[in-house]
């Protein structure tokens, strides 16, 4: 087998990957930094997806307060509170960051200012953009100063598993394949950082790209580390509804259209969200979602089965300057969002939970760094809209600062488990050994059982259900192979490790739901309705050991604000 080796290993190239990679060649151009990502650098990953914006507390009468209290607020007091904090201070620093630096241009004001908008769940106008293409922005610039500065990377290269040393006790490095040949490789590594994102998409409506499949998440697992919050799963009220037979259903409508006075309308085309809350449209996601799941159920739905959203009373003209992203795209599948209805479902959106971590982007295995959205706790039960790539664009460049200090007091290159890599290889090659079948017919089922019973709409009897039929899903897989020699770019074989991957953090999410009995945020359990007690919030963590599920109840420790206080009087008192 092959075998490469680099100071520091990078998975993943979306805003997390590419700014700690930037961050840790300015802090030391001396240490070798590769980067490794699933597709091609600049062109893949969820960060140039995004379109509404980067929350900031920049404006007059805004304050980094004031977006704390909004993040914690959101995420039902689940956030860990120390890393809420780091999140809105230094997202000061990062937007400054991006356009200075990088040459990010965002939208501006007549007076120069940077153009900030509305998003739900946020009590200040503070979403910065640039139009509603501002991932593409974001990752364009990042992309061209890791290509300028000659960093090493793995193209078209999946990641495995993660291997530890022979003693069990620090990180050796990755198992990956070049999937270009097939063939496997080991990437030896002083310290790695886990950034290839989430990517929900085990569900009937999802809006990443297919090639996002959990698949750190899965290593995560597999690897014995602790995940926490994994029964929060994002669902975005605004998917594209264009008809079975399209990968455009599930795409997002931003959140700038509610945040701007865009109204939601059922199959009579009456408003209904002031049935659900008073904030209407302008709720959080996660009440918005099953707001829209609400009037489903009840059957007051659009022909495609979801309920239309109207901008047509903002004048068109306005919505197509300012949404021109999302007009064209509307009109590339038949729909007028300028001036018309458009049809939109509920869509699973971006995972809450992921790995534990510190602030400074460590975990507990050394040699392990992680951020983005692989990372757990920074959003609690509910991510506001726009600090899904601050988070990344933040952490990142913590952990970009952090490795290269990491690697000289502690980084050295361990010697593998010679014997966990030969079980990682046997486990990815088993398909390879038996009889091809139905891979679509195993996918469409994990769709129906995430959808209809691990959902935006949970209770013990549809999580028992889930639960028998993921193990009867993963039974079919395992006995389904791939049916071909050839290993250079088989998609076959890359559909199966994906839902290996996928399944696996379904289970996941199912045990973590069912150790949850309350309703927080994204997590709502019909047969539990209540919020619980705030002052005695715990978070869930979930490990894989010995093949089964273990779940453990942590507490929250506020250690800036409790439930009933605020920091907004403490700043104006200062």
């Amino acid at each position: 087998m092959r075998r490469i080796k680099t100071d520091i290993l990078i998975l993943g190239s979306g805003g997390a990957g590419l700014f700690a990679a930037l961050h840790a060649h300015q802090a030391d151009p001396g240490l070798s930094i590769t980067l490794a990502v699933k597709g091609l650098l600049g062109k893949c990953g969820c960060t140039r997806m995004v379109q509404g914006g980067y929350n900031v507390a920049l404006a007059p009468g805004d304050s980094v307060e004031r977006h704390f209290m909004d993040t914690i607020e959101g995420g039902k007091w689940l956030p860990d509170q120390d890393l809420a904090w780091t999140l809105v201070s230094v997202a000061v620093e990062r937007i400054r960051e991006l356009e200075n630096e990088l040459g990010c241009f965002f939208d501006r004001n007549p007076d120069g200012t940077i153009h900030q908008k509305a998003f739900a769940g946020q009590t200040f106008d503070r979403t910065v953009h640039k139009g509603d293409l501002t991932g593409i922005e974001i990752i364009n610039r990042l992309a061209e100063q890791v290509w300028a500065r000659g960093m090493a990377r793995l193209e078209e290269h999946r990641a495995i598993d993660f291997i530890r040393n022979r003693s069990g006790d620090a990180l050796a490095g990755v198992l990956m394949m070049d999937m270009r040949s097939g063939e496997f490789m080991f990437v030896q590594a002083k310290a790695v950082l886990l950034a290839t994102g989430g990517g929900p998409t085990m569900y009937k409506y999802h809006t990443p790209s297919g090639d996002k499949t959990c698949d750190g998440l899965a290593m995560a697992l597999r690897a014995g580390l602790t995940l926490r919050d994994m029964e929060m799963v994002q669902f975005h009220p605004t998917g594209l509804l264009a008809g079975p037979g399209t990968r455009m259903t599930g795409t997002v409508l931003e959140e700038g259209l509610r945040g701007s006075g865009g109204y939601l309308l059922n199959g009579s085309k009456d408003r209904f969200m002031g049935n659900y809350d008073a904030k209407g449209e302008r709720a959080t996601r996660d009440i918005v979602s099953r707001a829209i799941y609400a009037e489903m159920r009840e059957g007051r739905t659009t022909p495609n089965g979801g309920v239309y959203i109207s901008m047509g009373h903002l004048g068109p003209e306005r919505v197509r300057k300012e949404f021109k992203g999302m007009v064209e795209r509307c009109a590339d599948c038949g729909f007028d969002l300028a001036g018309g209805l458009v049809e939109v479902v509920p869509t699973a959106h971006y995972m809450m939970g992921g790995v534990v971590f510190r602030a400074d982007c460590t975990t507990e295995l050394p040699g392990l760094f992680v951020a983005g959205e692989d990372s757990g706790g920074v959003h609690g039960a509910n991510r506001l809209g726009g600090n899904g790539v601050a988070n990344s664009t933040v952490f990142g460049g913590i952990a970009g600062d952090i490795m290269p200090g990491w690697v000289r007091r502690n980084g050295s290159f361990h010697e593998p488990n010679a014997v966990t890599v030969e079980k990682a290889v046997a486990g990815a090659t088993a398909p390879l050994r038996g009889p091809p079948g139905d891979l679509e017919a195993i996918r469409n089922k994990l769709y129906e059982v995430m959808w209809d019973d691990v959902g935006i709409i949970r209770d013990a009897a549809s999580l028992r259900r889930a639960d028998g039929a993921l193990d009867v899903l993963e039974e079919r897989l395992d006995a389904t192979g791939v049916g071909s020699a050839d290993l250079a770019f088989n998609l076959t074989w890359h559909d199966w490790l994906n839902l290996k991957n996928l399944l696996l953090v379904s289970k996941a999410i199912r045990a973590s739901a069912v150790a949850r009995d309350d309703s927080r945020g994204a997590h709502y359990r019909s047969d539990f309705h209540e919020v619980g007690d705030l002052d005695r919030s715990r978070y869930t963590c979930v490990n894989w050991r010995d093949g089964r599920f273990e779940t453990t109840a942590r507490p929250v420790e506020f250690t800036r604000v409790k439930p009933g206080e605020t920091l907004l009087k403490q700043a104006a008192a200062a």
